[in-house]
């Protein structure tokens, strides 16, 4: 009996395979893929931003106004620069969550558990399958 009941146990956590010679891209790999872009032209945008910050703060430090070291700066101004690398991660990000919930769910996993995995409600999960579902229809 003790068999059959470690049988029970490796049944219920067996997951479907994976294919891996499948014609279709795996919309998962996409997003991540953008995702690894995004981050290392946020990380390129960022680093530039570093040092403009520290250069505005050597100004500052030498006792130049606000008003003299921010029209001086060129554009993109450093907090120009930061809102558009957290918008970029946040689309991307976004993107990469969603296509990982739902490839999570193809594979059988729960939404309660993806909830924990990812450290949010099983509604935010929900939401997040909605999304892509009503984002692969339109």
């Amino acid at each position: 009996m003790g068999n059959r009941i470690a049988y029970i146990s490796i049944s219920l956590t067996r997951r479907p395979p994976v294919a891996t010679d499948s014609p279709q891209p795996d919309p998962a790999v996409r997003a991540l893929s953008e995702l690894l872009t995004v981050l290392d032209t946020c990380m390129t945008e960022l680093s530039g931003a570093r040092a403009r910050a520290e250069k505005l703060l050597s100004e500052r430090e030498t006792g130049r106004a606000w008003l003299d070291i921010v029209t001086a700066e060129s554009r993109p101004l450093v907090v120009e620069q930061i809102s558009s690398v957290m918008a970029a991660l946040a689309s991307a990000g976004g993107a990469w969550r969603r296509e990982q919930a739902h490839a999570l769910a193809a594979e059988q996993v729960s939404i309660n558990r993806i909830a924990a995995m990812f450290g949010v409600t099983r509604q935010r999960i929900s939401a997040l399958l909605r999304e892509r579902a009503r984002a692969a229809a339109g």
